[in-house]
């Protein structure tokens, strides 16, 4: 397993502009699509690394994964049928500084990758950027009427531990839920 270990505020601050590499391959059971990679996350090159960024432990309460990983073992969700990408790469202290421009361009190109990867499902994690990013202001929660190449597409919460709407185990029944769907 690689070292744990914490960046430093200078190396945080230094990641602006940084690009997390996607955990994909062919035939997921689902690709999983953050909005863009936090700072912090791009200073250590893990997805929702972050400490108090509720992604790994709301994948553990719904059984996606075996136990509780760090975001230092997020490679390890492809042996689970699991990848991780983005819709757009560059990192950011906030989502809100992407532009309409960007996120419209990261659809596309992500489009191109569930196209090519073809995995059963795409979920974003988060409502507002996935309404944005793909112009479907009227989604809800859940599994979308939509798809994307062959894929069923579900938005689930943004598991950000700034998200109050959704506690802990709440998140982890949702992930649950689409996982056996």
């Amino acid at each position: 397993m690689e070292e744990i270990w914490k960046p430093t505020a200078e190396e945080v601050e230094q990641a602006v502009h940084k690009q997390l590499p996607d955990l994909i391959e062919e035939g997921l059971k689902a690709l999983f699509v953050g909005t863009n990679p936090g700072l912090y996350s791009a200073a250590v090159g893990h997805h929702f690394a972050r400490p108090g960024n509720r992604f790994w432990p709301a994948m553990h309460r719904g059984k996606i994964t075996e136990r509780l990983y760090s975001p230092f073992e997020d490679y390890k969700l492809l042996k689970r049928g699991g990848g991780l990408t983005n819709i757009v790469s560059r990192a950011s202290k906030r989502a809100d500084e992407l532009s309409k421009e960007e996120l419209y361009e990261g659809a596309r190109i992500l489009t191109e990758k569930v196209i090519r990867y073809r995995p059963q499902k795409v979920v974003f994690l988060g409502i507002t950027s996935y309404r944005k990013a793909f112009r479907q202001k009227d989604a809800q929660l859940g599994l979308q009427k939509r798809q994307i190449g062959k894929a069923d597409v579900w938005v689930l919460p943004n598991p950000s531990g700034l998200n109050a709407h959704y506690q802990l185990p709440e998140l982890g029944k949702i992930f649950a839920r689409m996982w056996r769907k």
